[in-house]
């Protein structure tokens, strides 16, 4: 619980100390790759210590990304300049990929699927927690103490972490030699590299650069595909796509992914620039979603142990399905209340639908692939958050370009009152109709989003559920 934490936190701390960071170190125009250049690096290794765990055991993977996340965390805090700060942010992400994946899958190895359930939902209050304290902490900070703490305050945690690892968990793996697929894992670095660099800075990128990333990160994945054939212990075994629980699971993992993303990136912007609201309103309404999936989560976390994933899941998605569906209908005339109701009914949904999800993918794979499945789970998310991410910004800047001539250079100042104010009845009805346009078409995608994690569920086999694999 403390790794879960110590890595849902990472970002939102950092984020609420920005400006200050900013402030000290200068160079506004590479804010946004603080962020970038550790969640790039974060998904890159992810399906790596996933697969490294199940050959030399969770705990020596864990301190082996630990050791990358103290050294880049110390780094941080003794930046001298943005750029640097940059490249220790990238050494932090080497590790930070360890952290939830090897931690979820130790929690798999510690229970049996009845346990198993019910403590994946208390870790999932982890992230609640992070969601509330990560700002009040970055806060309170930046206000009392020197900057550097922002990236410091994690180490003492880190290190209780190994304390208590090595006073309590004792791991018996049979330690023999194994084939490193160094070729496989490049491979799967450069094309996970390759599309969420491309994803991330679609919106600044030229077109043609899009283009040559993409291409470079499908010919990239195609030969990690004839890699995988060949290699004697892939890194990425292709048998596990015949289970379809394992497909079904990172098909739901992707689509909820996407669905994330369309209301933490574009919520705030509606509440503020349609709905005219203060931004403490749209915080509201983002505080619902961070609350509501863990939440969700430790529900589900006890469903479980009385229905089965199919049952849980699919119930889950008719919560999302309805929360999806509220928002799509969200306008002025219903308000900010409207938005945060809808927000909390998503992330509920979203909660009770993963962790059904995430709890039979465990199940369904022996020890020495648990790790693999565990990050391929949270790998999808990723890429399911960076593809949303890209195509909803591509649909509200197309919005904006075919309704307004320079729309996106006016679409900044629709979220700041003052700016807002000094503009003409006829430049902001038309910009407002175009924006708030643009938005519920990504609201509408997210029914559609929802609409398929039902199915996914729906595919799950029929009474299959940890009663059953109790009994057995």
């Amino acid at each position: 619980m403390i790794v879960s934490f110590v890595a849902a936190i990472e970002v939102t701390i950092v984020a609420t100390a920005m400006p200050t960071i900013v402030g000290a170190l200068g160079d506004f125009d590479l804010f946004s790759w603080v962020f970038i250049a550790y969640l790039l690096t974060q998904g890159v290794t992810v399906p790596i210590y996933g697969r490294l765990c199940d050959f030399y055991g969770r705990k020596r993977i864990l301190y082996f990304g630990l050791v990358f996340f103290v050294l880049g965390s110390l780094l941080c805090g003794f930046a001298w300049s943005m750029p640097t700060l940059i490249a220790f942010r990238v050494v932090q992400g080497l590790g930070g990929g360890s952290l939830a994946t090897v931690s979820q899958t130790m929690v798999s190895d510690l229970y049996p699927p009845a346990e198993r359930a019910k403590v994946q939902g208390y870790i999932s209050g982890t992230f609640a927690t992070a969601a509330f304290v990560g700002p009040i902490a970055g806060a309170f900070i930046v206000a009392h103490w020197p900057w550097p703490w922002v990236f410091w305050v994690n180490l003492p945690l880190c290190a209780l972490i190994v304390v208590m690892l090595e006073a309590t968990f004792v791991e018996n793996v049979e330690l023999h030699s194994h084939k490193i697929d160094y070729l496989g894992s490049l491979l799967m670095a450069l094309a996970t590299f390759f599309l969420m660099y491309a994803l991330t800075r679609a919106a600044t990128l030229p077109a043609s650069t899009i283009a040559l990333l993409l291409v470079s990160a499908v010919i990239s994945f195609g030969l990690l595909l004839l890699q995988e054939k060949r290699a004697r212990e892939p890194i990425l075994p292709l048998d596990i796509w015949r289970n379809r629980i394992v497909i079904l699971a990172n098909a739901a993992s992707s689509s909820i992914g996407g669905m994330q993303m369309a209301v933490t990136a574009f919520l705030p912007a509606f509440i503020e620039g349609v709905l005219g609201e203060p931004p403490i309103r749209a915080g509201l309404a983002l505080t619902a979603l961070s609350f509501a999936w863990p939440t969700g989560g430790f529900v589900a976390g006890r469903a479980l142990l009385r229905m089965s994933y199919r049952r849980s899941s699919s119930l889950g998605s008719i919560v999302l399905i309805s929360g999806a569906t509220m928002m799509a209908f969200l306008s002025p005339s219903l308000g900010a209340n409207w938005a945060l109701a809808s927000s909390f009914l998503i992330g509920l949904g979203m909660g009770l639908t993963n962790m059904g999800f995430f709890v039979a993918i465990q199940a369904s794979i022996e020890w020495h692939q648990r790790g693999l499945v565990t990050a391929t789970f949270n790998y999808s998310r990723i890429i399911g958050q960076s593809i949303g991410t890209a195509i909803f910004g591509g649909i509200v800047n197309a919005a904006l370009a075919s309704r307004i001539e320079g729309g996106g250079d006016l679409a900044s100042r629709i979220l700041d009152p003052t700016l807002r104010e000094s503009m003409s009845p006829e430049q902001y009805g038309p910009l407002l109709d175009a924006f708030s346009s643009g938005v519920h078409v990504i609201f509408e995608i997210n029914i559609a989003l929802a609409v398929l994690t039902g199915i996914w569920a729906l595919g799950l086999p029929r009474g299959l559920g940890v009663r059953g694999q109790m009994r057995k």
